[in-house]
């Protein structure tokens, strides 16, 4: 960037700032504004929209919606309408798939009670709550800064730039972006957040934690023959097209009209430099229990999004000088009920009584010890206790020895104790790589545009999109050790692992060259995560780039 200084950032005070407009932190904000009408709230988010980055299952627990704004079940507008009303979990195999019986199904995974749609939806239902109450929303603004006090607490944000070019140079489009100072900041980021992540290590937050783990979650949207649908269907599954080393499974939801969400989780401590999870994906849509049910069906939407997979062990501490992390930032999903939206609400509503109080007693930019202090005592803590060793179990012993202790285990947990007390995770998802040489590639698995498609096909279905004259927001930290290590070493697992076509190894006159197809991007962050040297960094582009769910 040119030498000549920029001009100051124009700055905003508020009580509180909210980094990210998903469950999180609209919950916080409508909860901080019911506890206190008077205090400033504000919410910024990097989608153009409330919503457009938002991207789940999504089979929703109500429990924390009925505390947060009760009586939505008689809002007409409310998304959520379509109540679960059959439940089945399969085994699948190359030709054939296993219904289990339901008296072996632990009680913890029953979803009777919870409700089917769209977790964007949702959101953008939620939004317009917040702003009636006083919030102010501000989307198409990235965060991409910590503003520090001189004693390193928390300060508030700073959103980024605007109109810098590819070279770094600003444009005739340049604007500054604007400081946004409050007395606590929350980060509602999502799974892999950015500033989260910077956050953890400022304050060595994960010390005394395991070791992050993550999965990716693909997901599309058909709408199917009516004869088909069978509204109120959820079915889960594990087994083909994954081996039994490669943790995953699947989802398919009917729900509305005529609509199904159908997904595919793959956990990112696999071996196979080889394995792709789009293609995994794509492949177990051709069995023949499930390509039955896309016939005469209509692809609407396709999007992936990285996965808090952690769990109990994994979260780090919450509460730091000046903010705390909430949501998915925090990774509070529920791995084996495939729901993290119940504990991302819980946990906003949580944080924003302990900053209420906070405020309430004249402080600021101290640290919020007492929400640390009490969330694993609360539902979010109490509901990820009793699952804490499910992923070891699945990582350690191969899906059908680990499914089978899981389910053993959950029915323990049920009866109030575990023979296994709490298990350790293993290495970080980056370190299990083997080397491409112990393995060989996976067979083609060829679009036919109908059932199966490509990545560009399917980005294009996410409507996500960037200002090509910008910064490329992958940045790869040591080029040589990428060519050295990801191409030489594990084959350029990073063609595969990544949903959206961003990444190809490109034959050139020279060798080799690392292309990074930025415009692609649709933000799942399994990059940041997956990269075998943790070489390769995720920052938020331009504010408003990206995908642009709809129905996701």
């Amino acid at each position: 960037m040119s030498a000549e200084p920029l001009p100051p950032r124009e700055s905003m005070e508020f009580d509180v700032v909210i980094v990210g407009a998903g469950p999180a932190g609209l919950a916080a904000a409508i909860r901080l504004k019911e506890l206190n009408a008077e205090l400033s709230v504000v919410v910024v988010e990097k989608g153009s929209e409330v919503g457009a980055h938002i991207l789940s299952g999504a089979v929703i627990d109500p429990t924390p919606l009925d505390q947060l704004v009760p009586g939505w079940r008689d809002d007409a507008e409310c998304p959520l309408k379509t109540h679960v009303s059959d439940d089945h979990f399969f085994v699948m195999t190359g030709k054939t798939s296993f219904k289990v019986p339901s008296f072996l199904v632990p009680p913890m995974l029953n979803n009777h009670k919870n409700l089917i749609g769209s977790l964007g939806d949702l959101c953008r239902w939620l939004a317009p709550k917040a702003e009636a109450l006083g919030v102010e929303i501000y989307p198409g603004f990235a965060a991409t800064e910590v503003l520090y006090g001189e004693g390193g607490e928390v300060r508030g944000i700073a959103t980024g730039d605007m109109g810098i070019g590819r070279d770094g140079e600003p444009k005739a489009s340049f604007t500054r972006g604007m400081e946004l100072h409050g007395k606590y900041t929350l980060f509602a980021e999502g799974a892999r957040g950015s500033l989260a992540k910077q956050l953890i290590a400022k304050y060595q937050l994960d010390k005394d934690s395991e070791p992050p783990k993550f999965g990716i979650g693909l997901k599309e949207v058909w709408q199917i023959d009516p004869n088909k649908h069978k509204k109120g269907l959820v079915a889960h599954s594990f087994g083909w097209p994954l081996s039994d080393n490669i943790g995953g499974g699947s989802f398919l939801y009917h729900y509305d009209d005529n609509l199904v969400a159908v997904g595919f989780v793959v956990h990112l401590n696999y071996e196979d430099p080889y394995l792709s999870p789009f293609d995994s994906f794509q492949r177990f849509k051709t069995h023949p229990a499930i390509s039955k049910i896309f016939e005469g069906g209509k692809r609407l939407s396709y999007g992936a999004r990285a996965i808090t997979e952690g769990g109990y062990q994994s979260v780090p501490r919450l509460s730091f000088p000046g903010g705390a992390l909430i949501g998915c930032a925090a990774g509070f999903v529920n791995v084996p009920r495939i729901k993290g939206v119940h504990n991302a609400i819980g946990s906003g509503m949580l944080a924003a009584e302990h900053v209420v109080a906070a405020l309430g007693a004249g402080r600021s930019n101290d640290e919020l010890s007492s929400y640390e202090d009490v969330w694993r005592a609360s539902p979010v803590g109490k509901d990820l206790f009793r699952v804490r060793n499910i992923k070891p179990l699945w990582s350690n012993f191969g899906t059908r020895v680990g499914v089978v202790l899981a389910g053993f285990e959950m029915w323990c947990s049920t009866l109030g104790f575990s023979l296994f007390g709490t298990l350790s995770h293993s290495k970080p998802d980056r370190a299990t790589l083997n080397p491409a040489s112990d393995h060989a590639p996976f067979p083609v698995v060829k679009p036919d545009g109908k059932l199966t498609f490509d990545r560009l096909s399917s980005v294009f279905l996410s409507n996500t999109n960037h200002e090509e004259d910008q910064p490329v927001h992958l940045k790869v930290a040591d080029m040589a050790l990428q060519k050295a290590s990801e191409h030489d070493v594990y084959a350029g697992p990073s063609g595969r692992y990544c949903p959206a076509a961003v990444y190809e190894w490109v034959e050139g006159p020279d060798g080799p060259r690392f292309v990074i197809n930025a415009q692609n991007c649709v933000h799942c962050k399994t990059c940041d995560i997956k990269d075998p040297n943790g070489n390769i960094t995720w920052v938020p582009p331009e504010g408003g780039g990206g995908p642009n769910y709809q129905g996701m």
